[in-house]
């Protein structure tokens, strides 16, 4: 049996399509080889279009079939008004994660939260150590934190880069933070995390609300099992939250006036 039928048995969508493949390509083979007349050759030519058309509908669904997908996100905890969500990402075990939340609180003041770096390790689920590197605009920021990893894991540290945009129309607020490397020189016992981004939407609400979504994907880098890492995650983000709702709630943030956001 040639090799592309071997291939399409082993590795194609379901034996189905690929029995079909096989059935098809010994019609034609079998037709081209007895055909000797007119009416054979016309055969022959109609078979051999139609052979190529099957051999791309199968390519397609070959592809189609065997392409990493992106997974729907899903519900893992609904519990103090917080929602959680986790999801698998395409060629990684580390699942992506997703918290929905609505606090009482204005627009500035969340915006002045993530701009205060310095009450992070207030609020922060495992965070030890976090200071400012440089503030570029009120919009734009970049920042170290090392956290606490439970132990046998050493800890871990990342520098962050933080964008904050509004949307004119609708007034929501999206808050972009991605691992940056170099600012800090790599410390012994500490790993560093090459590969985290985050994502805000802050959407304002009626009656002095916000809905708060907050998306993480994170590798923290060494051997600790996938499944360690996605309940770390999602536990962590869910105690996050809960401090943040609290946070937010400190008269010093009480009458913040975000310099370039609309409430």
């Amino acid at each position: 049996m040639p090799l592309l039928y071997h291939f399409l048995l082993k590795y194609g969508p379901g034996s189905g399509l690929a029995s079909v493949f096989i059935l098809v390509s010994d019609c034609f083979l079998t037709q081209h080889s007895e055909s000797t007349d007119l009416k054979g050759i016309f055969l022959v030519s109609y078979i051999t279009t139609m052979f190529k058309q099957l051999v791309f509908l199968v390519f397609l669904l070959f592809v189609y079939a065997t392409s990493p997908a992106q997974g729907e996100w899903v519900l893992k905890s609904d519990k103090d008004d917080i929602k959680s969500y986790s999801r698998s990402v395409a060629d990684s075990k580390l699942n992506a994660v997703k918290i929905e939340t609505v606090f009482t609180g204005s627009l500035s003041q969340f915006v002045s939260v993530l701009q205060d770096v310095a009450s992070y390790d207030k609020w922060v689920y495992g965070s030890r150590s976090t200071r400012l590197l440089k503030e570029v605009s009120p919009a734009e920021l970049f920042y170290y934190s090392e956290v606490n990893f439970p132990w046998p894991a050493t800890n871990r540290d990342f520098v962050s880069h933080v964008f904050i945009s509004q949307d004119a129309q609708t007034r929501a607020v999206r808050v972009n933070a991605k691992n940056v490397p170099g600012w800090v020189p790599v410390k012994p016992k500490i790993v560093r995390i090459e590969r985290s981004s985050g994502e805000w939407v802050i959407t304002p609400l009626a009656k002095g609300r916000i809905k708060v979504e907050y998306i993480l994907q994170v590798d923290p880098g060494g051997d600790l099992p996938a499944w360690i890492i996605n309940s770390f995650s999602s536990k962590g983000l869910i105690e996050t939250f809960k401090n943040l709702r609290e946070w937010i709630k400190k008269p010093f943030y009480a009458n913040a006036q975000g310099s370039f956001i609309t409430d």
